[in-house]
């Protein structure tokens, strides 16, 4: 407790006639109502500092595994999220599945409809040969 970053800050701004009189449950209550965090310990951890006209912005970009418990609004975003980028994926791989199909029967001879085309066996034909 006493090697804890957040709690050593904490005790030294604190006068001394109250440095020691709270108890670690209390020193730890204060910890989580303060929100110190760890900011340190994520895989990608990318700080910096840049000069436009007159002011100096900042920017910071941190990623890692989320650990935080989510709110019942966050765990439904997190689950439409998921399954619209599922949907899109599936989507893409069936329309990318179709495609590579259609080109193969194009090459092959195979017409479906005689004297009808999408055009694009000429196009890739053109572009590709």
């Amino acid at each position: 407790m006493e090697h804890d970053p957040f709690i050593k800050g904490l005790k030294e701004r604190l006068p001394d006639d109250l440095k020691d009189s709270f108890t670690n449950e209390q020193l730890m209550a204060l910890k989580v109502a303060f929100g110190a965090r760890q900011w340190g310990q994520h895989p990608l951890d990318l700080r910096g500092t840049f000069k436009l006209w007159r002011w100096r912005y900042y920017f910071v970009l941190l990623a890692g595994r989320n650990r935080r418990d989510l709110s019942r609004t966050e765990r439904n975003l997190s689950r439409a999220a998921t399954a619209a980028s599922l949907a899109v994926f599936l989507l893409m791989c069936t329309v990318l599945g179709l495609l590579a199909l259609y080109l193969i029967k194009s090459a092959l001879g195979i017409n479906i409809f005689p004297n009808f085309s999408f055009g694009i066996w000429g196009w890739f034909k053109d572009t590709m040969m």
